[in-house]
């Protein structure tokens, strides 16, 4: 496959549908670093950190990012589709703790920059770090009523991605969506995300258990791979993954599909089970001929 460190040109995406919550309280700090699978310590005010919250089981409740908001406070960014989830995942824990979150999803946009450098805001506005496409970027958290006139700023200086424009990028990287990739039944380790969610000399927090043993073992049952049409016929995302070599057996499903223009194939991210998934491993997805790829695709 052909590799790049960095898109053709930069762009920005809209993100403003995520959930936004505010931790806030003396024991935010504490109470935070016992849920998440990174160290809150990485987090700052102009960097974002990458996280996974568990189940006792050791399965995902959500994937974050989160940034100091000010000395005491946080802000975490999730899927649209956490909304309801999340604070409740983490009002859960809160027992004497001075920890209060807050839903504030409609007073802020996040706008996106695909970019090395960061752009030219008003130092008024935050502009933190954030890897949400497999690339450098910098996510800007703007007041809503003034996303309007900083959306305007950034169409002059920056081509706009959509969301099918996204998904592309996001596929092409291998890069995990909630929903998709990511579900209540997915351990973070399958999911590719021990380098930028897991930090494995951080104290405890919840699931750690399952995690750490899945680190010290080296084994699970299946892990989140490319996949490459072979015969240029388009992948569908839920179909099943059979081998010829084991007629009628299931070794893994598709979980998001798109044709890579870059690439000029039509390509998927799925998981395979463990035994099938070395690249190069030809497979089947439905009757369509497929391969089995490292990731990033690109």
């Amino acid at each position: 496959m052909t590799t790049a460190s960095r898109l053709d040109r930069p762009c920005f995406v809209d993100l403003s549908a995520r959930v936004k919550l505010r931790a806030s309280g003396a024991d935010a700090f504490r109470f935070l670093n016992g849920q998440i699978t990174n160290n809150l310590g990485k987090a700052t005010q102009s960097a974002a950190v990458q996280a996974s919250i568990l189940n006792a089981k050791g399965k995902l409740s959500a994937h974050v990012f989160i940034s100091k908001e000010s000395n005491a406070d946080f802000l975490l960014d999730a899927d649209p589709e956490l909304r309801e989830d999340l604070p409740a995942r983490l009002e859960r824990y809160i027992i004497a703790d001075d920890v209060q979150i807050e839903d504030v999803t409609e007073k802020f946009s996040i706008f996106h920059v695909i970019d090395e450098t960061q752009p030219s805001i008003p130092s008024s506005i935050r502009t933190v770090a954030a890897n949400h496409f497999g690339f450098a970027g910098w996510d800007i958290w703007v007041a809503s009523e003034n996303a309007p006139q900083i959306c305007q700023e950034l169409t002059s200086n920056f081509p706009f991605c959509d969301d099918a424009c996204a998904e592309v990028i996001r596929i092409e990287q291998g890069i995990p969506r909630w929903g998709r990739e990511l579900t209540g039944e997915i351990i973070p380790v399958e999911a590719n995300l021990e380098q930028s969610s897991i930090d494995y000399v951080k104290g405890c927090y919840i699931g750690q258990e399952v995690v750490s043993r899945m680190k010290m073992s080296g084994q699970r049952n299946k892990s989140l791979c490319g996949l490459v049409s072979l015969s240029g016929a388009t992948l569908q995302s839920g179909t099943h993954l059979t081998s010829e070599a084991d007629p009628g057996k299931d070794v893994g499903w598709i979980t998001s599909a798109t044709k890579s223009a870059r690439l000029g194939k039509e390509i998927a991210l799925g998981y395979v089970k463990r035994g099938y998934n070395t690249a190069g491993t030809n497979l089947q997805a439905g009757s369509v001929p497929i391969e089995v790829v490292d990731l990033p695709f690109i």
